[in-house]
């Protein structure tokens, strides 16, 4: 760790993050479609109901029982029922493939930043952009950094950026993350109509 997380602006929620890699990549999984103060501060609504966060617990839930409490007020996302689907396949595929350590994904077989990068990609809910963005997160703010992980990252490992999650270290940096997204979104629509 680099520093104190500061990604939901809820010091026990950011807290979670800090010392769970699993909560943090869950965190990230569910950074779309929602406020990222929101989607980061899943892992600890989850926590909450569950008493953990842990990949084995998760991908052994009843998928019937953990939809329910992922949409129990207030929900881990705006489609909790989606997101609780994907969340278990994400926690199968971390039980499945580094045996329920998240942290191996980032440290099995000293892997460098290309290899982190697709090891990420393969994972459900995990495009090339949140994968990107995720590395970014690990490098700038969790202390993973492996060899040419800027690189892989592509413009989110920049550093001085506030593109993303990765760059967002207190609420000023969250509002400036913001504004350049506002500013990409409305520049996506005028190329569109354009």
């Amino acid at each position: 760790m680099t520093g104190n997380l500061c990604l939901t602006q809820d010091p026990a929620s950011d807290a979670l993050l800090e010392s769970n890699p699993f909560a943090l990549l869950v965190g990230m999984m569910l950074d779309q479609q929602i406020p990222m103060e929101v989607a980061f501060a899943g892992p600890k609504k989850i926590a909450d109901r569950i008493g953990e966060v842990d990949a084995r617990v998760i991908a052994d839930y009843n998928p019937d029982e953990f939809t329910a409490l992922c949409s129990e007020t207030p929900a881990i996302h705006r489609f909790p029922g989606s997101m609780s689907t994907r969340l278990q396949a994400l926690a199968q595929a971390i039980v499945d493939e580094y045996d329920g350590e998240v942290s191996r994904l980032w440290t099995e077989g000293d892997p460098d930043g290309a290899e982190v990068l697709r090891r990420l990609k393969r994972l459900p809910g995990f495009g090339d952009q949140k994968a990107r963005i995720f590395l970014a997160l690990l490098g700038k703010q969790y202390g993973v950094t492996p060899k040419g992980w800027r690189t892989a990252a592509g413009d989110y490992g920049k550093a001085g950026t506030h593109m993303s999650v990765a760059d967002v270290v207190d609420a000023d940096s969250l509002q400036e993350v913001r504004a350049y997204k506002k500013k990409m979104k409305a520049a996506a629509k005028a190329a569109k109509q354009a």
